[in-house]
């Protein structure tokens, strides 16, 4: 195991197969690059009794994980109980918001007061949004309650992913990244059952009751078992930049309103989208004024100025872009085209869940020998021939014609999302590791929420043009789901449309892929400039 001596950095290094002696660590002190510092105070916590950690992590990240999966399935029971159906699309929206909105915050806050303070509220603000969702009186109230979950959730992803960084040596740190993985994965196939289940046989408000056990064992093991290192220069009077933290909510808040309604309750070119994009355009230049005159930014200037962190940003943002195409659209196709039920429509697209982690887990084997960028290359390039690939499906097809792409999928940006992550972490030390995570976090968030838009916009336009100026995907779904009430000839024409339009969106998702391809190529660094530790003596 790397001890906690003095922290060397390597300019222009990546890790090679046998180079060196001893495991590098990144839990280190001095940030790569313009404006960084080096000392022992930034080492990350000790290696020695991580087990509970690790089990807090994973309890923590199922918290985040197994939320939207397994509120989705009880829609229908709690629009029955509350009412509210032409609202109830904000129990998702409002959460997310408030998850994206709050991880630079999060992140900055972790580095300036340390991960345990921050891990803890927001398992205590999740747990506490959880519990008043649970007694929620009506819709309006359930989604003001989804909101303070989503700020606990907020905390959740970022702080998680910061300390693992902390936790392991970059050499192992494939482990805990793949049990994370793991996490998400299995939350993918259980959510929507045990969701269903609970709706079903018992009441949907212990959807948010069964957080409660699993959070307070998480709070437990972090309180009890989270060591931090001592810095050798605490602050004693530390600068929270609260204007900068404003103006992120709120230029945030405006922009994702935009992107995730924009199309649906309202048309892209009305009043309230113009007024939402206006607005938040002049609330991102009031931040960035308000962050270059802030002694310590919430979004500081070197995330974008460091070539690595930028690159690993763009390139995420285009995969939480990508990922809309599978994860929005995918069932709508397997429903509509291949005529299958929701339950197998899940598994066609869990198969990805599946390779994913396997792919992330094996990864160091590549990038330990060829480099991050490289690895994360060959990932995307892969990713773009599979997506490329979907349109080329036969009508109406088999179902093990896309759950065969979606493991392919998987296993590609197994190769591309692990190394970036792992990469971009290692070039910073632990003063800086929160908000870089956060920075990844958030931009993978915003280019979700832009896919969101522009595939549904896509999606929409094509329906449009195949069914003569009228329709769009929800509907024409609504349609296909009472085959009884269409005849032969217009079923299968709206499922055509379908297919075209999800052939459409995937087109559109490898365009993403190539993007990142791009940035990679061209904006990334050809070596990730990581920082290591001493080996013991």
């Amino acid at each position: 195991m790397p001890g906690e001596g003095r922290a060397r950095a390597l300019p222009g290094a990546e890790p090679t197969a046998g180079a060196g002696t001893g495991s590098p660590a990144d839990a280190a002190g001095a940030g790569a690059g313009a404006g960084a510092r080096s000392s022992s105070s930034d080492a990350g916590p000790p290696g020695r009794g991580r087990g509970p950690v690790v089990a807090a992590l994973m309890l923590g990240m199922a918290l985040a994980a197994l939320d939207g999966t397994i509120v989705s399935t009880a829609v229908p029971q709690i629009v029955g109980d509350l009412g509210g159906f032409t609202v109830f699309s904000w129990l998702f929206s409002g959460y997310l918001l408030a998850v994206t909105v709050s991880l630079p915050v999060y992140g900055k806050l972790s580095d300036t007061f340390g991960r345990k303070p921050v891990l803890i509220t927001g398992i205590v603000v999740f747990l506490v949004g959880s519990l008043l969702c649970a007694g929620a009186w009506n819709m309006a109230s359930l989604i003001a309650f989804r909101v303070v979950q989503g700020l606990g959730g907020g905390a959740l992803q970022g702080t998680v992913q910061t300390i693992a960084a902390d936790l392991y040596p970059l050499k192992e740190r494939p482990k805990i990244q793949a049990k994370l993985s793991t996490v998400w994965a299995s939350a993918a196939v259980a959510g929507p059952a045990i969701g269903g289940l609970l709706a079903a046989y018992a009441d949907w408000r212990w959807i948010f009751l069964i957080n409660l056990p699993v959070g307070a064992v998480a709070l437990w093991l972090v309180a009890r078992h989270l060591v931090e290192p001592q810095r050798t220069k605490p602050v004693l009077r530390p600068r929270i930049d609260w204007a900068g933290a404003l103006a992120v909510f709120a230029a945030g808040t405006l922009l994702l309103t935009a992107l995730v309604q924009g199309g649906i309750a309202w048309p892209w070119l009305s009043a309230p989208s113009l007024a939402l994009l206006g607005g938040s355009a002049v609330l991102i230049a009031v931040t960035v004024l308000i962050e270059r005159r802030a002694a310590e930014p919430i979004i500081p200037g070197w995330v974008w100025r460091r070539r690595t962190i930028a690159a690993v940003n763009l390139a995420l943002g285009a995969l939480g872009l990508l990922m809309v195409a599978p994860t929005v659209f995918l069932p709508t196709y397997a429903q509509s085209v291949l005529g299958l039920g929701p339950i197998a429509a899940g598994f066609v697209l869990s198969v990805m869940t599946l390779s994913w982690p396997v792919s992330a887990a094996l990864s160091n084997h590549v990038y330990n020998r060829i480099g991050f960028r490289r690895t994360a290359i060959i990932g995307i390039a892969l990713a773009a021939l599979i997506l490329a690939a979907f349109p080329l499906l036969p009508y109406p097809g088999e179902p093990w014609q896309p759950a065969l792409i979606m493991l392919l999928l998987g296993g590609a940006l197994g190769l591309f999302q692990l190394p970036l992550i792992v990469g971009v972490q290692s070039t910073v030390g632990w003063s800086e590791r929160g908000t870089t995570t956060a920075s990844v976090l958030f931009c993978r968030q915003v280019g979700q929420s832009m896919g969101a838009a522009l595939f549904g916009a896509v999606a929409n336009t094509v329906l449009a043009s195949r069914l003569g100026g009228t329709g769009d995907l929800d509907s024409v779904s609504h349609a296909l789901a009472d085959p009884a009430s269409l005849t032969a000839e217009s079923a299968d024409h709206l499922r055509r449309a379908v297919d075209a339009a999800v052939d459409h969106v995937y087109v559109g998702a490898a365009a993403a892929a190539v993007v990142a391809l791009l940035v990679l190529v061209f904006v990334a660094p050809r070596r990730f400039p990581v920082i290591a530790d001493r080996p013991e003596d």
